[in-house]
């Protein structure tokens, strides 16, 4: 089976940065089918990056290498990590980015911090095509993981916070805006019938256009999370609304 290396950066496309990594990779392993999860993470937000590798791993074939720099760090004392945890390797900075999906999958950890297979630096600016890209093409050729560097404990950095359950009431909290201005909050997906938001009510629907026009609504979007939308429009925008702002589900009595 070919080798599969997916991509989340906040490096977006202008730069060539993530040419360069893709560059180093494929010096290494011609073979490679690399995948560009996104490359716009809003720059050095480590939640969000972490956010959209918990929403999207699951879809990938196992064995996929994963590769996350998001790394406002860079250069720093922060480790460079390369981590095995069921089917799935992580590489990238020991600031969090992996949190939510090791947390996720709940496995064994299995963490390294990187000191081989690297490439030459001549400064400690872009761990991302010098350390991450070159680690990762190595291990997608069989690489044993062991032989990056010394195996250390992984610890979370990254607190998420869970929505808090009290009678028939779930409250949570909008933590991310999609490109759609839909408002993804800490709540999981399940059976509710019915939100509120900013002290009034709004409805559960199964798709975005079972709603009014204008009106904002709730369903259970992909991220396996509840979204508060406004149909064919931007709630982020349109209703000028903030992360961390409070959101109630209601289940059944």
């Amino acid at each position: 089976m070919q080798a599969v290396i997916a991509l989340i950066t906040d490096f977006g496309t202008k730069d060539g940065f993530v040419g360069a990594m893709k560059g180093v990779m494929l010096s290494i392993n011609p073979q490679l089918q690399i995948v560009d999860i996104t490359h716009h993470v809003e720059p050095f937000n480590v939640f969000e990056g972490a956010l959209l590798l918990k929403a999207h791993y699951k879809y990938f074939p196992k064995g996929t290498i994963f590769v996350c720099v998001v790394d406002p760090g860079v250069g720093s004392s922060r480790k460079p990590l390369a981590v095995r945890c069921g089917s799935y390797t992580f590489v990238g900075p020991h600031n969090g980015i992996f949190d939510l999906a090791l947390r996720e999958m709940g496995g064994h950890i299995l963490a390294y911090q990187i000191e081989n297979y690297t490439l030459s630096r001549v400064n400690e600016t872009f761990h991302g095509r010098d350390i991450f890209a070159p680690v990762a093409a190595h291990l997608s050729l069989g690489l044993p993981i062991e032989e990056v560097g010394k195996r250390i404990t992984y610890t979370f950095l990254l607190q998420w916070e869970e929505p808090v359950a009290c009678g028939n009431q779930v409250r949570g909290k909008i933590v991310y805006f999609d490109r759609f201005g839909n408002c993804i909050t800490n709540v999981p997906c399940g059976a509710y019938t019915e939100a509120e938001f900013r002290g009034k009510k709004a409805r559960i629907v199964s798709h975005f256009l079972e709603q009014k026009e204008n009106e904002p609504a709730f369903l259970c979007g992909s991220f396996g999370l509840m979204e508060l939308f406004l149909p064919m429009d931007s709630a982020k925008d349109r209703l000028k609304i903030k992360l961390g702002e409070e959101v109630v589900l209601l289940t059944k009595s």
